[in-house]
């Protein structure tokens, strides 16, 4: 059976997606859950939510599903702890230090790899599993014949997004909200920017990132038939009324097999975005996927009927069944739930009837009565010796005891011994001045200055390095130089760019540039030196340990960190961080500039976004794709403090070119060596001083 996973923000909420039919639920404890802006739950409040949805038969998944530094590993263990004696049914999670945590501390509770680990191959899925992760969520923008082909050679259960809000980066890699306000998505703070007004070059009151909520409730079907393991519905942040809905239709949509224009309307009631889009899962990829958020007004008879749903009294979930005996040696009822507890009651020995005997169906239709519980009867089996009668009162006592009974037993769950994590391996950095590392996307930037400049290694998108075999052995006289492959890289894109790594292979290059857990297999099979981007999201020590046990060659701090926090980070392997550069802050299946003019044209370098402050975005191609990266206007700039970074333990810092001409790049490498002051105008520090929420 699939599973129906909804969102539970609060109690409220929890029971809303319990009495409209979850067969499970997934709520944020603490500061460690990507949806801060909830109410999310109390220590004590976790416990009394396991325990009210364990009696119902529904599940708990626990998220832990935001990068954690390593002054909060101590408070994240704590919670690991505390979630595994309350005996929640999963973690979900994004860090792969928190990963390691929950093996070491529970290994019976399964972890389930976050849509934030931005898992949208079958390699990714394979790296989770080899990992430790039981299932895995994917990302929104597959389509159904990507999550087909994932599902038929998954060694692991695959969880899809079926309903609920879209973002309009790729989960796990949106750094816009952290580089302009200071909050990490990442860190389960995000602001949204993606919802507000933008305009091509200028500012218009236009939304090119604002997507309409994905609905899929007509292909749940179709997704039983793919093996996937569990549906998703979106919406922590949203009301109990909402989740009531929502629930109550994709359960009607799954017993039933069809959706009715009625379940429908209920959805656009609950809420929608100008109507709502499966645009990612039909490969529809285009305008008609963007939307508002429009004024309404509630209609008060929904809320009304949503919350009756939860409010009202109890819908009856768990089947049981009864056997229930009047004998002259006495009166008993056991009843027995699905997975085979068992409660039972004694009551008075019966009388002799004056009047009426009891009667076996009489007896089996007082038993059956049991409203106003979770439990639903299904079977009563009875023996009734001639001659004798109970009366109604003692009937319902004793199923009263048995269902109290039955409720506490359901409640339990066994007692597992917690582990202690393994001690964190704190490697040293390398002392002195860290080398330099640069990093181009355009042919335009290998100026023969850039070219004569001493680097530790010189970063090249594949594709330029294929285009042209002259500039290959160019740059192969020039030193190390490592192929940089596309962030996001589909399964049915994956063997063209296992061929041209093999071919670059041959022809001498080493090492490539990976921003994402499903290309580590395929690069490790094709021999390639692999140096993890700031994609990874390296963010601990016990992460970076992790890429030491992978025989990366190097990481890359992510740029959300402070420098304190990056000085005191395991320097388990080669690590560098971004010093000079525009910060990617998304990456999108949509292509942007095909979305403004409705035409693929996205060569041209010059196209941005523009916000209502007439603050910039360029936008640009990620690693020769046609999917879109979208970058800060300010550059980050470290240039004239470089003392402060040779501090840290460094093996690199790498200048990151994007936008500029050859004038510009070989300024910024002027600069590198002689530093001038630093514009505050024109350049940022970004967030190595100030941090993220």
């Amino acid at each position: 059976m699939i599973e129906l996973l909804a969102p539970a923000g609060s109690m409220d909420a929890l029971r809303a997606a319990v009495q409209n039919g979850a067969n499970a639920v997934y709520l944020g404890c603490g500061p460690f859950n990507a949806r801060q802006g909830a109410k999310n739950f109390t220590p004590q409040t976790l416990k009394d939510a396991v325990k009210y949805c364990h009696i119902r038969g529904v599940e708990v998944h626990l998220t832990l599903n935001t990068l954690v530094s390593d002054r909060e590993i101590p408070d994240m263990t704590e919670l690991i702890r505390h979630g595994a004696s309350c005996c929640v049914d999963a973690f979900i999670v994004q860090d792969l230090g928190v990963v390691q945590l929950c093996r070491q501390i529970a290994p019976h509770v399964p972890i389930h790899g976050s849509t934030q680990m931005t898992v949208h191959s079958l390699p990714g899925v394979q790296m989770c599993a080899a990992m430790g992760m039981k299932r895995v969520v994917l990302s929104r923008e597959l389509s159904r014949e990507e999550i087909r082909y994932i599902c038929a050679h998954s060694p692991i259960e695959i969880e899809v997004f079926a309903h609920g809000a879209l973002c309009m980066c790729y989960s796990g890699q949106c750094y816009m909200s952290a580089v302009i306000g200071g909050r990490s998505g990442n860190r389960g703070r995000c602001a949204q920017p993606c919802r507000q007004s933008y305009g091509y070059t200028h500012w218009e009151n236009k939304y090119p990132l604002s997507l309409k909520d994905n609905c899929l409730v007509r292909y749940l079907e179709e997704l039983k038939e793919m093996g996937v393991a569990s549906i998703k519905l979106e919406g922590r942040m949203k009301r109990p009324e909402y989740v009531a809905t929502v629930t109550a239709v994709y359960r009607k949509a799954l017993d039933e097999g069809n959706v009715t224009p009625a379940m429908m309307d209920a959805l656009m009631t609950a809420f929608n975005r100008q109507g709502f889009t499966d645009g990612y899962y039909t490969h529809k990829i285009d305008r008609k996927m963007f939307g508002i958020r429009e004024e309404v007004y509630d209609d008060p008879q929904w809320l009304q009927a949503a919350q009756n749903s939860y409010e009202a009294g109890e819908t009856q979930l768990v089947d049981i069944s009864f056997r229930g005996v009047v004998s002259v040696d006495g009166s008993s009822l056991t009843a027995t739930d699905p997975e085979g507890r068992m409660a039972q009651a004694t009551g008075p020995v019966p009388e002799l009837a004056r009047n009426v005997p009891l009667t076996g169906s009489a007896l089996a239709q007082r038993i059956a009565k049991t409203g106003g519980t979770p439990f639903r009867c299904v079977e009563v089996r009875t023996r009734v010796d001639p001659g004798l009668t109970i009366s109604a009162a003692a009937v319902n006592a004793m199923r009263r005891d048995v269902l109290n009974q039955l409720t506490a037993l359901r409640a339990r769950r066994e007692d597992f011994t917690l582990g202690k994590p393994a001690s964190v391996t704190k490697y040293p950095g390398q002392r002195g001045l860290p080398g330099l590392t640069i990093q181009v996307t355009s042919r335009e930037h290998l100026t023969p200055r850039l070219l004569n400049t001493e680097a530790v290694m010189l970063y090249v998108p594949i594709h330029l390095l294929m285009e042209d075999e002259k500039l290959l052995m160019k740059l192969l006289k020039r030193g190390r130089v490592a192929a940089v492959l596309p962030r996001i890289v589909h399964d049915g894109e994956l063997p063209k760019l296992q061929q041209q790594m093999a071919i670059l292979r041959d022809r001498g290059i080493r090492d490539v540039l990976v921003g994402n857990l499903g290309l580590l297999i395929p690069a490790q099979e094709t021999g390639m030196r692999i140096h993890g981007d700031f994609g990874l999201n390296i963010f601990n020590s016990i992460s970076m340990n992790i890429l030491r046990e992978l025989k990366l060659a190097s990481a890359t701090a992510s740029f959300e960190m402070t420098l304190p926090q990056i000085r005191d980070l395991s320097k388990a392997v080669n690590t560098e961080l971004i010093g000079y550069g525009r910060l990617p802050l998304m990456v999108t299946e949509h292509c942007l500039i095909r979305n403004r003019t409705g035409e693929c044209s996205c060569n041209n370098a010059s196209t941005k976004l523009t916000d209502k402050t007439g603050a910039e975005f360029p936008i640009i191609k990620d690693c020769g794709t046609c999917r879109s990266v979208l970058l800060n206007g300010k550059k980050l700039s470290w240039l004239d403090r470089q003392d402060d970074l040779s501090k840290l333990g460094l093996w690199a810092v790498r200048l990151l070119f994007t936008t500029e001409n050859t004038r510009e790049v070989d300024r910024v490498l002027d600069d590198y060596l002689n530093p001038t002051p630093f514009d505050p105008g024109a350049c940022t520090r970004g967030l190595y001083l100030r941090g993220v929420e």
